[in-house]
């Protein structure tokens, strides 16, 4: 079973920059597949952030789009999240998950946790104003 572990995460000031990794443990297990990532905001809703696969498609949700650049690194079995102009409302515990088999097409609000199967642990970013 493929593990999704992220890292990157801790405080940053408002405007600053933070990347975020997702590595998937032993490797991609299908050719085709999506990553995305997701938070979860105290009192609020998880939301899709953003979507990126093997086709080298990627999609955002609107709240990031512009800010935040998705990509993934074959060699490193790696999603990296690149969130730049950080605002306190992107403060939230950020989740990586993946579909091994598929591709995803995200709509405006984001990728939907229904279409990712598999999923990290989840690790806080803290923008502080």
């Amino acid at each position: 079973q493929v593990h999704l572990v992220e890292s990157g995460g801790g405080s940053v000031e408002a405007g600053g920059s933070r990347r975020l990794s997702c590595v998937a443990s032993s490797g991609y297990p299908h050719s085709r597949f999506c990553m995305s990532w997701f938070r979860m905001a105290p009192g609020k809703e998880r939301e899709g952030v953003a979507a990126v696969c093997s086709d080298g498609s990627a999609s955002y949700a609107d709240s990031v789009k512009g800010r935040s650049y998705s990509s993934l690194d074959s060699e490193e079995n790696t999603m990296y999240l690149q969130m730049t102009r950080l605002k306190p409302e992107d403060t939230a515990m950020y989740y990586c998950a993946a579909n091994w088999g598929d591709y995803v097409h995200a709509g405006p609000s984001g990728p939907s946790q229904d279409d990712f199967p598999h999923w990290g642990h989840g690790i806080q970013v803290t923008v502080s104003s």
